[in-house]
């Protein structure tokens, strides 16, 4: 630590490993700098500062409770590569699609179309929901469940990974399903 020479850095966090809360915030407080300039790398992220900074305090407790002197690496380094893979992690799950919860998904079925939805007149309204009444039942006579299930999950965003992983089949299975219901649909006319 800057303000401490190596054995003194050397003894604070060894007894912040041993539990010794005091010293593990006095290593906090030290290193919190570094924190701040490996989250400024991330200026451009989605995550707000303080979120990243948040995180990489995270990485940096977890550096201090899992650093070991014997492995040759400073305290510093190994600190800096925590903070980082902090932050990628966090940014990571921020990004990823999967975390989208099963009630967010949109079934399509007939719905009472609202007038301010971009609808001139009632007749508008009536041939739209005619249009989807229409579509949800060629989807119904045509489609399996599955087939149906895929088409919905797709429709709203999920990769075909997260498809897989939500109805617990590969992949190759789920691409599968889509080109056939493709090849249904592509021979049916409304």
């Amino acid at each position: 630590m800057s303000k401490f020479n190596k054995k003194t850095d050397d003894e604070i966090l060894s007894n912040a490993q041993s539990g010794n809360n005091n010293q593990v915030e006095i290593a906090i407080k030290e290193y919190r700098h570094y924190v701040e300039a490996v989250a400024s790398r991330y200026s451009n992220s989605p995550l707000e500062r303080e979120d990243i900074i948040q995180e990489g305090m995270i990485g940096l407790l977890a550096a201090i409770k899992s650093y070991n002197t014997g492995k040759g690496a400073s305290f510093k380094t190994y600190a800096n590569i925590c903070i980082d893979n902090s932050i990628q992690t966090a940014l990571r799950k921020f990004n990823r699609q999967k975390d989208i919860p099963l009630q967010n998904v949109v079934e399509y079925q007939e719905e009472e179309l609202p007038l301010q939805s971009g609808f001139d007149s009632a007749e508008d309204i009536v041939i739209a929901q005619e249009s989807v009444s229409m579509l949800t039942k060629v989807l119904q006579d045509n489609l399996s469940n599955f087939e149906n299930e895929v088409l919905r999950l797709h429709i709203v965003g999920c990769s075909y990974n997260e498809i897989a992983f939500r109805l617990s089949k590969t992949p190759k299975a789920i691409d599968n399903a889509l080109q056939r219901v493709r090849r249904k649909l592509s021979g049916i006319s409304l």
